[in-house]
């Protein structure tokens, strides 16, 4: 008996239990291929952009470098250190050879970027083929926030010398503030006319790129210039004025102090404040 009802409820359900799961796969048929070119169609500008990024980062990477090569050259070439400002047009030159140049130019005094492929860097090119920088002329240095064309414009005062500034100009040290060196690349758009690039194609990328230094950090070259520097100012060692007068007065007491083998004071003299390494501390190259 359990087994004679048990057919008449088993066989519907196994009948009826058919007839969706095969309309399902009908309809199911295509459903991944539609998945993926939705998908893909998302995915691709994506995907054609990612070697334009790449080059546009490269483009970042050496402008930021050639900043700072622009601000670094001017700790050693300026009108306070040894030599003058190496000129504005001779920096923007070798800036537009060393780092936009091919990656392979070589280090050369006077050498000039010209517009043609020998100096051009090759990975620096749009999906036609055509230059990202269509000319060196595009790369410019300037200097300061405000963008000026000479080295004197680099200069932003800071307030220390509200404090510091009677001793520092005693002490004959510049006061003219940090420095900044920026450089500018203009780029080329990409080709017009295909939607996928946009809006790189009409956006006239212009990259700027600054680094700031203090060129007068108020140090010495030499132990010397910095007793030079303290005998000549009167706001830090004032008996630097008695120095025309020691030599008469170290005669009159060696005399007094003859019997006591004393030496005079040797006004506005700063021997007796120097560092001095014993010799056998000292050791032969």
């Amino acid at each position: 008996m359990p087994d004679v009802m048990a057919k008449p409820v088993l066989l519907p359900l196994m009948r009826w239990s058919r007839v969706p799961i095969e309309s399902m796969c009908r309809l199911q048929r295509g459903q991944a291929l539609t998945e993926f070119l939705v998908v893909a169609l998302a995915l691709m500008p994506l995907f054609l952009l990612i070697p334009i990024i790449a080059k546009y980062q490269d483009i970042s990477h050496s402008t930021q470098m050639a900043a700072r090569y622009a601000a670094f050259d001017a700790t050693i070439r300026n009108d306070s250190a040894e030599g003058a400002w190496k000129s504005e047009g001779q920096l923007a030159d070798e800036i537009r050879r060393r780092f936009f140049g091919s990656s392979d130019t070589p280090i050369k005094t006077s050498d000039v970027a010209g517009d043609f492929n020998a100096h051009r860097n090759l990975f620096w090119r749009g999906p036609d083929g055509q230059p990202l920088l269509r000319n060196f002329s595009d790369v410019t240095v300037s200097f300061g926030s405000a963008q000026g064309s000479t080295h004197n414009t680099g200069f932003e005062a800071v307030n220390d010398m509200a404090i510091f500034g009677l001793l520092a100009s005693g002490l004959g040290l510049g006061s003219r503030g940090i420095y900044t060196a920026n450089v500018s690349v203009s780029l080329a758009d990409l080709p017009a006319g295909l939607a996928l690039y946009r809006p790189f194609d009409s956006i006239n990328l212009t990259m700027t790129r600054s680094t700031t230094l203090l060129l007068d950090p108020w140090t010495a070259k030499s132990p010397a210039e910095v007793e030079g520097r303290i005998l000549n100012s009167a706001s830090i060692f004032p008996a630097g004025n008695l120095a025309s007068i020691s030599g008469v007065v170290d005669g009159f007491v060696s005399i007094i102090e003859l019997p006591a083998g004393l030496q005079g004071p040797k006004l506005g003299q700063l021997e007796f404040w120097r560092d001095v390494v014993p010799r056998d501390r000292l050791k032969a190259d």
